[in-house]
């Protein structure tokens, strides 16, 4: 049976932050392009998951016309709370900043609203599709093929540019010739058991605790829902965690010398997330551009993980946008080093975080003092605290800090 062949000017493989944020910003500069996903429009918007935005994303998602829910559902932070030796410690991002802050909206529902601005633009987004794979990207020709599995057709893309947006998982990465790509990678000794419950806000920000019995963290979905976090093993089990466990070890972790009470209320949702770093280089193969989680992946200490997505796809937009519509390639060419350098920028900041928050059964007593020094000094200095800040509201791309 033949294929169904459709073409585009960049075939986008991944409908998460990346790609969706990408399609929305090659259409502003009208640019075509087609996303697909093996995923259902459902999955994609019903998979829960945390969200800090950083101050530019929000600010591009305005740009976007697409901001309008997160400004009346988001959690507007000036600032976050570092919490050790049972002291809190405010870091007002704002004042440090020259007045930028992150935003707590939840990435399902950035997506929710990526999906509804690209689809309402008449964007083509195939859902559900199956056995993707890559072909000649090495070419000024480059396809892709699926199966759509609501029709049980084999179909094609042909495509001027490919974007590979499709996660850690995906076939893009996988497309790259093995003596092409360079991989660095580290997993952690510690893992975060996520709880949601239905609670009202304890506190008015976010609180990163480090305490001798593990990592805390008290983040925030609405009014009416709290997101918490408790360091625990790798290997640990949710049924080793009943709900009496995991309030008594909040309330541990979390409890402090001026009188902070945690709410308690009923947990609907348990989850243990791994811990990793993951970098490859480079992030292009001739006409194959990687985005997103299928070029990199931060521990959720420094709240990264969106934010580099969409940080790649402003570089990668930018590029596509003077290869199509200018007939230049000199920025295209440039792309992978461009986004590596903020990767790596974020990498050190995400590993600092988690190596210094957590309790690592591998550090001696010494090394764990050390920790608690060396968030002491940080506290006290305000270099120290403005270096902080500055990398928890992040660096804009594009903006020549990093090049």
């Amino acid at each position: 049976m033949n294929a169904q062949v459709k073409k585009t000017q960049v075939g986008i493989v991944g409908a998460g932050p990346a790609g969706l944020f990408l399609s929305l910003l090659l259409a502003r500069q009208g640019i075509d392009s087609i996303v697909i996903d093996n995923r259902s429009r459902e999955t994609i918007e019903g998979t829960i998951r945390a969200g800090v935005l950083e101050q530019w994303v929000v600010d591009l998602m305005q740009e976007l016309g697409v901001g309008d829910r997160m400004l009346h559902e988001g959690h507007f932070h000036s600032g976050f709370t570092l919490r050790f030796n049972h002291e809190s410690h405010h870091v007002d991002a704002r004042e440090l900043t020259d007045g930028k802050a992150v935003t707590v909206y939840p990435q399902h529902e950035v997506l929710k609203d990526l999906l509804a601005a690209r689809l309402g633009q008449g964007g083509e987004i195939v859902f559900g599709v199956a056995d993707t794979a890559l072909h000649d990207m090495d070419t000024d020709r480059p396809r892709i093929t699926y199966r759509d599995t609501a029709t049980d057709a084999s179909c094609e893309i042909r495509c001027d540019y490919v974007a590979g947006c499709d996660g850690f998982h995906g076939p893009s990465r996988r497309s790259i010739p093995g003596a092409v790509l360079t991989e660095y990678s580290k997993t952690y000794p510690y893992a975060w058991l996520g709880i949601l419950t239905e609670a009202p806000p304890s506190y008015h920000e976010l609180v990163y605790a480090n305490h001798e019995r593990g990592f805390a963290l008290l983040s925030t979905r609405s009014d009416e829902i709290q997101r918490l976090y408790v360091q625990c093993d790798p290997g640990d089990e949710l049924a080793q965690w009943p709900d009496d466990r995991i309030w008594a070890e909040l309330h541990e972790r979390l409890a402090s010398k001026d009188g902070f009470e945690l709410i308690e209320g009923p947990i609907f949702q348990k989850s243990i997330v791994a811990m990793r770093s993951f970098v490859c280089e480079p992030m292009q193969y001739g006409r194959l551009f990687l985005a997103g989680d299928a070029a990199h992946i931060v521990p959720p200490t420094g709240a990264k993980g969106l934010n580099l997505a969409v940080g790649d796809v402003v570089y990668l937009a930018h590029a596509l946008e003077e290869a199509v519509n200018e007939g230049r390639q000199d920025r295209l060419a440039r792309y992978s080093g461009a986004a590596l350098a903020r990767i790596w920028w974020a990498q050190r900041f995400s590993w600092y975080m988690s190596t210094t928050l957590h309790q690592n059964r591998e550090d001696t007593s010494f090394e764990r003092r050390v920790h608690v020094a060396d968030l002491d000094s940080l506290v006290h200095s305000e270099a120290g605290l403005r270096y902080l800040a500055e990398c928890y509201v992040g660096i804009p791309p594009d903006t020549g800090r990093l090049h």
